[in-house]
């Protein structure tokens, strides 16, 4: 990327995530939503064109690709389905920390079958009694021979009860983040059990649900890192996470701005269409002015992480704050200038509205984003 512009390669793979999911996302996400369907078959066609790998090096199967293209894809696929997109990012951080931290054993268990999804992955930090304060997390492993034997519950998964590995943090040591580790825990392992499909306000075309371990023996082959290095792990792959969610609010409020722009223009009231009104005409540019905004910052933060500089997760947090706040209040500008349509199902503005309500409170909430980029600024 230059300066501010992406790069013919760049556009080519925006290009190509664009015609994904004009063919095969925007025609179905609508039913997905209404009828609660998790579409895995079009989340493999994705696989097939390496987006279930995107920064997971060529050596392990991906293809090995930075944060800010990781980023055009997931925006271009939000474009139709911010919920589908959503799901697709986890993954990807999911199979990313295993490539990453995981020895050449728990690598070749794993990363051949999560790049082309046919194993599809969950990351599980939050506890029920643990959301933002992440370090407090109370599932145990304790080691017995070779292998760690975990009790514990982690809450709102996405992939819960349907993703067959689960990148899991556990508590092998102390208190506190230096107590913490990463172990790849599988659906099938003796002990582990989902509690109900929980009922949410969006996010309906991916499974999420309460993941239960009741003294499940994982091989201790399957440690990612070193003990004690699970939180600092979780927090590098929310660098790239929080990215991916703002990207996926930049993507979803872009359909909702356009949705609204052929709206106003088809719509008449008193003798003119709607984006006559100057009303009307300042709405749309200020929408305009801020995602774009929002966008710069995100491409920057991304090429930030991508480049490991030492201000990559105070970026990362000031990109997630803005894109996903900013997203949201431009979609529910776009459904207010549908007015009372915007408000049925038959439009699509207010499937966004509610898909993209959760990306301020995912990843770390926007106040904690606000806590690490004041934190960074007052260590200085």
């Amino acid at each position: 990327m230059t300066q501010f512009d992406l790069t013919d390669d760049q556009r080519q793979i925006q290009e190509m995530a664009q015609k994904f999911t004009a063919d095969a996302i925007t025609p179905h996400a609508g039913e997905w939503d209404e009828k609660h369907i998790f579409p895995k078959d079009t989340i493999r066609q994705a696989a097939e064109l390496g987006f279930g790998s995107i920064y997971v090096s060529e050596e392990s199967g991906g293809i090995g690709l930075g944060r800010l293209e990781a980023a055009l894809i997931m925006e271009a696929m939000a474009y139709g389905c911010p919920s589908t997109s959503a799901f697709i990012s986890i993954h990807n951080m999911a199979a990313w920390m295993i490539d990453r931290f995981g020895g050449q054993a728990v690598k070749d268990k794993y990363l051949p079958s999560m790049v082309t999804m046919e194993r599809m992955g969950s990351y599980c930090l939050t506890e029920p009694s643990s959301g933002s304060d992440a370090a407090a997390l109370k599932t145990k492993a304790v080691k017995d021979g070779d292998h760690y034997v975990v009790s514990g519950s982690k809450a709102f998964i996405s992939g819960g009860g349907e993703n067959e590995i689960y990148v899991t943090m556990v508590r092998t040591g102390e208190d506190g983040p230096k107590g913490i580790s990463c172990l790849v825990i599988e659906k099938d392992m003796e002990g582990v059990s989902f509690g109900a499909q929980e009922k949410k306000l969006g996010w309906h075309s991916q499974p999420t649900a309460q993941v239960n371990f009741d003294e499940v023996r994982v091989p201790v082959e399957n440690l990612v890192g070193s003990e004690g290095e699970g939180f600092r792990i979780a927090m590098m792959g929310l660098d790239g996470g929080r990215l991916n969610i703002g990207a996926c609010s930049l993507g979803g409020a872009q359909r909702c701005l356009d949705e609204a722009i052929g709206y106003t223009k088809d719509r008449s009231q008193f003798g003119k269409a709607i984006a006559e009104f100057q009303n009307t005409q300042f709405m749309l540019a200020d929408m305009e002015t801020e995602l774009q905004a929002a966008r710069v910052l995100l491409y920057a933060a991304a090429v930030k992480v991508t480049e490991n500089a030492p201000d990559k997760t105070r970026f990362a947090a000031m990109a997630k704050r803005l894109a996903t706040d900013t997203g949201s209040a431009v979609v529910d500008r776009a459904l207010q200038l549908h007015g009372g349509y915007g408000y049925l199902q038959d439009y699509p503005v207010e499937r966004f509205w509610r898909d993209l309500r959760v990306h301020s409170i995912l990843e770390g909430t926007n106040q904690i984003m606000r806590m690490i980029v004041a934190r960074d600024l007052l260590r200085q």
